[in-house]
């Protein structure tokens, strides 16, 4: 779980798995054009959310795809945010995006 918390403290990793999450199997080419930042760096990334088990890659001839395996943090989830908790946050957050949507009008 360590490795989980390291790989999602770094906002560039957010960002790949946000990525990934809006289109996953993408290449390391394809996600580093999105980037900016050298294609070792974006590998460098990957291989510490791989480490994590937050990234799985899949083969395909020459070149690998990189996928979003969100279940590292459904785990954390499920283990420090109960059920209870859950419907509590999620009006929280629902109120906090409402009033900041309000102040922009």
């Amino acid at each position: 779980m360590d490795a989980v918390f390291k790989a999602l403290a770094d906002p560039t990793r957010r960002q790949l798995l946000d990525r990934l999450r809006a289109r996953n199997g993408q290449t390391l080419s394809a996600l580093g054009a999105q980037m900016d930042m050298t294609r070792q760096a974006v590998s460098k990334h990957l291989a510490i959310l791989e480490e994590a088990n937050l990234v799985v890659t899949l083969r395909r001839g020459r070149e690998k795809e990189h996928y979003l395996n969100p279940t590292p943090i459904f785990e954390i989830a499920d283990r420090w945010i109960d059920k209870f908790e859950r419907g509590r946050l999620r009006a929280l957050a629902d109120l906090k995006r409402e009033l900041e949507g309000k102040s922009d009008e």
